[in-house]
């Protein structure tokens, strides 16, 4: 058994929660390889140590120099090192850090620091050899992951490496400069290495003991989710269920590396497992596997006589959104109708406005309509394509709680079905669906 392990921004945050990590480790000899983020908040007042990297680099832009902001780097890491009690010179890893920062006015370079200095620490505390993402992670000149030299990279780099802490979050691009996930990208660089090495568990350890059915904010006694497969997690956590990064199950998706989201916290709750659709064993218990969603969404519907009939119309109306940039979220249609949906964050400025007389010019409809303040809503489950009733079930249960369904969008697969409500029934919606499944 291969196990390859991250530790997320609380795992990091001070040396109580680094020695629990130590405690997680020790305790089971196949966690070989550990990808570590950056240090989070130690409560709820404090700053995460990548916001203030961010920080450090509008000021050195400003000012060339980075030193006031770099202060509170220097005292989070120095802190956990004197109080982990090592003997390790970190005062000088991080005059360098501060050096290199100022010297190289990079975002993203600034920003990697964090995990790059997490690493560090953490390796010396394990006994552990270091093995910087730079070395291993490797982008093309688009930006995208080059996934087959990253593999490569990855394999001629721990090939006979026992024991190894590597930081989350970056890699190296085409032109030999650092270059950055998205936020919480640590997570990609966990599945990338537990591919790499042809692990046979990738354990992602986290402050929450796995995925709820529906966000805790909500339904706060929501259940836990033993077992999910990896197209379930993709669409929930496209709809703002952020456990884990949404893109880091693609790289263990050719190896079928199951996920075990696990809480550092309390190390004995089994977490929730994340496996290939052909894993996921028996009928699951419940319909659905979980109901997340997301608000802030507008809709352009339009209507036109004979749409199926007019050659490119959708073509013609897509060319506009495309024309200005923007990403279509959902595209619900019927014969004679069409809705696009679109973030409401992307059409400030009048450029709403802009777009619709575009379409209107475009494709001559008979009626467009706008709709704004819209929430989205995903109901998800494998099961739901075996179960007789289930869209039924749900359009009930909203109908009995008086909420106006605004679009329904369901996939081919019958995964999911997606409802658009008003942003004010949001979280009505969600708790009259999850009443309505689970008991």
């Amino acid at each position: 058994m291969l196990k390859v392990c991250k530790f997320g921004g609380t795992s990091m945050a001070n040396a109580d929660s680094l020695k629990k990590v130590k405690d997680i480790i020790t305790a089971d000899k196949s966690r070989k390889y550990i990808v570590v983020s950056a240090p989070g908040k130690r409560n709820k007042q404090d700053t995460k140590v990548t916001d203030t990297l961010y920080k450090c680099f509008d000021e050195v832009v400003s000012t060339g120099s980075c030193k006031e902001s770099f202060k509170f780097i220097r005292e989070r890491f120095i802190g956990i090192v004197e109080d982990l009690g090592l003997d390790f010179d970190v005062k000088s890893v991080l005059d360098k850090t501060e050096s290199d920062i100022a010297e190289k006015k990079s975002k993203d370079f600034t920003a990697s620091r964090g995990e790059y200095l997490s690493a560090i620490v953490t390796a010396e505390f394990l006994g552990a050899k270091f093995i910087d993402a730079e070395d291993i992670i490797r982008f093309d000149s688009q930006g995208k992951l080059n996934e087959e030299y990253t593999d490569d990279k990855v394999k001629t780099k721990l090939n006979g490496v026992e024991f190894a802490v590597i930081p989350g979050f970056y890699g190296k691009d085409s032109f030999g400069n650092i270059k950055t996930f998205s936020r919480g990208g640590s997570d990609i660089t966990g599945s990338i290495i537990a591919r790499g090495v042809k692990a046979d568990l990738y354990e992602n350890w986290t402050d929450v003991s796995g995925f709820l059915v529906c966000d805790p904010r909500i339904i706060p006694d929501s259940k836990a989710i033993d077992k999910l497969t990896y197209r379930e997690l993709r669409e929930l956590s496209y709809m703002g269920a952020q456990v884990l990064h949404s893109e880091a199950i693609f790289p263990v998706m050719k190896g079928k590396i199951p996920i075990n989201i696990k809480n550092t916290f309390s190390p004995e709750d089994k977490g929730t497992m994340i496996v290939p659709t052909e894993l996921s064993g028996d009928e699951p218990e419940n319909v659905i596997t979980g109901v997340a969603g997301k608000k802030g969404f507008t809709v352009i519907y339009i209507e036109k006589n004979l749409m199926n009939a007019e050659v490119g119309f959708i073509r013609k109306v897509l060319s506009v959104i495309e024309h200005h940039g923007l990403g279509v979220e959902h595209l619900p249609s019927g014969i004679d109708t069409l809705s696009v949906v679109l973030e409401s964050e992307q059409l400030k400025n009048g450029l709403l406005n802009d777009i619709v007389n575009e379409i209107r010019e475009s494709v001559n409809p008979d009626y467009i309509h706008v709709i704004e303040n819209i929430s989205l809503i995903a109901t998800v489950g494998h099961g739901m394509a075996r179960r007789r009733g289930t869209a039924a079930k749900i359009f009930t249960a909203l109908a009995e709680e008086g909420i106006n369904i605004k679009m329904i969008d369901q996939g081919s697969s019958e995964l999911n079905i997606i409802i658009g409500v008003l942003n004010s029934d949001y979280e009505k919606c969600i708790k009259a669906i999850y009443n309505a499944f689970i008991k």
